[in-house]
């Protein structure tokens, strides 16, 4: 079901260890990748940039089978949702809101300001964005919980105008038709959210960056956001990428990834429902172990065996555990499980090793990193308080997961008074020269003119 990649004979470096630049191409992925997916996302953005509203609507009705008539939810179905929504389910996304609030409030930072010199000062300023557009996906299943790891760093940044997309559904219960799923409504209400619209795939990711305006009366059916965040398939990755420069992204948030290095003392029970677990969310999501024991790689094929026969989705997770994105890779030692992972950059990567921590610890590239035998990716999904937002396809090697500072940008305030202007001077017409610029030095030394000249 899953094949083996061995690399236990991998090209190594002068230092004897696995070399990273290798690695990163030897690592599993996915034929079709966020590059790939860029030409089919493409014509849609334009599509939503020229046509706006009615895009948005004849779009939803080719990918989604549901012709809207507005895209916005009504305000009344956001209360009706929450009324009927199960009194477990409410207590769940209360316990997730309150840990992921926990965590996130922590991450504020505070404005500082630095003197340079007697009279100089910088401080940096730390000032949330005016309006954010976050995505929930809604396609193969429903993610309520992607509601709070979106909304919960953006209010806890000060966002002032939050707005949350997520594809209508064309088979939800009586009253809920042609809306968002009645779960995620549900969620938006509990944490105070009621601009929601109905749009799904790239053509939301273009709503938030042009915005759309009603053909007939060039009213704004919604208008463009500064940031767009939240994860999706591999279209709604690449059309982040696509309009990234008109909007800002948190990271390219695609297909689910798990990667899980493992030694002999894990059991290989967890290890295959952790695999399962990720595998469950799409046929393109990456599940992948990395280990230096064959005998616990062949425990955890035949717990494959077993356990994904017994599973709800599995068609689903047999693709996505047998395709190319999947693989158990088998290493010589932890040392280089632990090059392999981190050239790997999974966006959920488990240490499950003797020593658990001290592994943990050495890891460079990751989304979130769930420590031992009892921090499962489930955990982290749903109610550990940290982020599940977070990037795939190797970007953790330059990118970090959904956060306060996602929605915050840094403001370096100058103020110098004369005596500090004029005591740097003399740098200031020195680097001016140097880099041919005299205007940039005459901006400074013409301060210090005698004023009749």
């Amino acid at each position: 079901m899953i094949r083996r990649l061995d690399l236990r004979d991998a090209q190594r470096g002068p230092s004897g260890r696995l070399d990273s630049r290798s690695l990163r191409n030897a690592v599993p992925r996915a034929s079709i990748g966020v590059e790939q997916a860029l030409e089919a996302v493409r014509p849609i953005c334009e599509q939503v940039r020229v046509d706006g509203l009615n895009a948005l609507i004849d779009l939803t009705e080719r990918f989604d089978g549901v012709r809207l008539e507005h895209v916005r939810v009504p305000h009344a179905a956001l209360g009706r949702a929450l009324e009927s929504l199960d009194a477990e389910v409410t207590a769940a996304l209360q316990e997730s809101i309150a840990r992921a609030r926990r965590v996130h409030a922590a991450q504020r930072r505070s404005d500082h300001t630095t003197q340079v010199v007697p009279g100089g000062t910088v401080t940096e300023r730390w000032v949330p964005v005016g309006r954010v557009g976050l995505y929930v996906p809604g396609g193969l299943a429903v993610y309520p919980s992607s509601v709070v790891m979106n909304v919960v760093p953006a209010q806890e940044a000060g966002v002032e105008s939050i707005a949350v997309t997520s594809p209508a559904q064309k088979d939800n219960p009586p009253g809920f038709e042609g809306l968002p799923h009645p779960t995620i409504l549900a969620a938006c209400a509990l944490l105070g959210v009621d601009e929601v619209y109905a749009v799904g795939g790239a053509q939301a990711v273009a709503m938030f960056a042009y915005g759309a305006r009603d053909a007939d009366d060039e009213l704004w059916a919604c208008e463009p956001v500064d940031v767009v965040t939240g994860p999706g398939n591999v279209y709604v990755a690449a059309a982040k990428r696509l309009l990234q420069g008109l909007i800002g992204i948190d990271s390219e948030a695609g297909p689910t990834e798990i990667a899980i290095l493992a030694d002999d003392t894990a059991d290989p029970v967890h290890v295959a429902a952790d695999l399962i677990s990720q595998a469950e969310h799409d046929p393109l999501a990456a599940s992948v172990l990395v280990t230096d024991s064959e005998a616990l790689a062949d425990a955890v094929d035949a717990e494959l065996a077993r356990q994904v026969a017994a599973t709800k989705h599995v068609e689903r997770v047999t693709t996505a555990l047998s395709g190319p994105q999947s693989a158990t890779v088998l290493v010589t030692d932890v040392e280089d499980g632990l090059a392999v992972v981190d050239a790997y950059a999974a966006e959920h990567l488990e240490i499950q090793t003797a020593d658990a921590d001290a592994v943990a610890a050495r890891v460079r590239n990751a989304g979130a990193v769930f420590v031992g035998a009892w921090s499962p990716v489930s955990l982290g999904d749903y109610c550990a308080g940290s982020n599940h937002v977070l990037p795939t396809g190797g970007c953790a090697i330059h990118s970090s997961g959904l956060s306060v500072q996602s929605f915050l940008r840094g403001i370096h305030v100058v103020n110098y008074d004369r005596a500090a202007l004029q005591e740097v001077a003399h740098h200031v017409l020195a680097l001016s020269a140097a880099e041919d610029l005299p205007a940039h030095g005459q901006a400074v030394s013409a301060r210090f003119r005698d004023q009749r000249d």
